[in-house]
């Protein structure tokens, strides 16, 4: 006697492992897309923090050194590696309704997608720059 379906043994498991790897890239793709986003959020919130100390009216008014400080103060805080980071501070001490602008490059790297994908790049560079009015 034969039974239906006799020659479609395995074939889930043939299926499955075609398919397998594309899910993978979806799943891993996914969840370095959100650690990407927290990063970038991460230095925006640093240079924004950078900048509100640095507009602030005060005698004399902080430095880029100072404003520098805070960013990486920001950066420790959230426990990454200030040294890491490049931070460029433009306008400083200058005159009230100037503009102050903090700049904030942060390397960044993938994980698991790179492997998967040989196309992507295993690391690049975040930016973000935030510019306010001194006080």
């Amino acid at each position: 006697m034969i039974r239906a379906g006799w020659n479609e043994k395995g074939s889930a498991t043939v299926e499955f492992a075609l398919a397998l790897p594309l899910l993978m890239m979806i799943i891993f793709g996914a969840v370095e897309f959100g650690l990407g986003l927290h990063r970038q959020q991460v230095i925006t919130d640093a240079a924004r923090e950078g900048a509100r100390a640095g507009i602030i009216m005060s005698t004399p008014r902080p430095s880029a050194g100072e404003i520098e400080s805070v960013v990486n103060n920001y950066l420790s805080t959230a426990g990454w590696d200030p040294a890491e980071a490049t931070v460029t501070v433009t306008g400083a001490g200058g005159a009230s309704g100037s503009d102050l602008t903090v700049r904030v490059d942060y390397p960044s790297s993938f994980a698991m997608l790179s492997i998967l994908a040989p196309g992507v790049p295993s690391t690049i560079t975040l930016h973000t720059a935030t510019v306010m009015k001194l006080e």
